[in-house]
């Protein structure tokens, strides 16, 4: 990472179930009996969830820089990167500017239960000189699904700080996991810097999702639902 003296952990990728995340946290949820527009206290199924990487690809998350981890609780799980970053100017590629990740993940839900992303937590870092610009973009849809939800997120330069960014989404918003249908879940996240009047040939702009310990944990709360009978 230009300026920045971090090291990164190599985590793993792969078809195997992954590990149980020792903290708790923590989703917004309302009952299938309830108000759908009253937010309740968790009501997770009584049994876990296993989330599988079916692949991964992309720029911002090659082989051994991303994994998955889900709660105790059932309520959230947790997509770790090591080496996500996007950069213009000084030092960078002409294919740098932009970075992506396509997660594809196989979720094995309880019976009976089906789920929604609800919100979704990002975090990085950015330097940006002034008159430059960065958008961080996620995109969530299931398989064979014609329902995208996609918010973006932009930063302008002058800025030189960590950054944190909130998807959110209403209830009547959701988009629910076919009842009684395994439909695997996609997830694709964007990193892009525009030098914009800055000029690349002496500065360099980039953003990244980093942190100070060295990786993200970018987490993904789950609302939950009964499926009908």
């Amino acid at each position: 990472m230009p300026g920045c003296t971090r090291t990164h952990p190599k985590l793993l990728v792969g078809g195997a179930a992954a590990a149980l995340l020792a903290s708790t946290l923590f989703a917004q949820n309302a009952s299938a009996t309830g108000n759908p527009s009253e937010k309740q206290g968790i009501v997770a199924p009584p049994d876990k969830i296993v989330i599988e990487i079916a692949t991964v690809n992309g720029s911002g998350c090659r082989q051994g820089t991303a994994a998955v981890a889900v709660s105790q609780d059932n309520t959230a799980f947790t997509v770790t990167y090591s080496d996500y970053l996007a950069q213009v100017g000084l030092g960078a590629k002409p294919t740098d500017f932009r970075k992506n990740c396509q997660l594809n993940l196989i979720v094995h839900v309880p019976h009976g239960f089906t789920y929604a992303v609800a919100s979704a937590d990002y975090r990085g870092y950015a330097r940006l000189q002034a008159g430059a610009t960065a958008i961080q973009k996620a995109s969530y849809y299931f398989q064979g699904s014609p329902d995208t939800a996609s918010r973006t997120h932009p930063h302008t330069g002058p800025y030189d700080n960590n950054w944190q960014a909130t998807d959110e989404t209403d209830w009547g918003q959701l988009v629910w996991a076919p009842c009684g249908v395994k439909r695997n879940f996609n997830i694709n996240t964007e990193l892009r810097v525009s030098a914009g009047t800055s000029d690349p040939a002496k500065t360099n702009s980039f953003i990244t999702m980093d942190s100070t310990d060295g990786d993200i944990k970018t987490i993904y709360r789950l609302a939950w639902k009964e499926c009908p009978a």
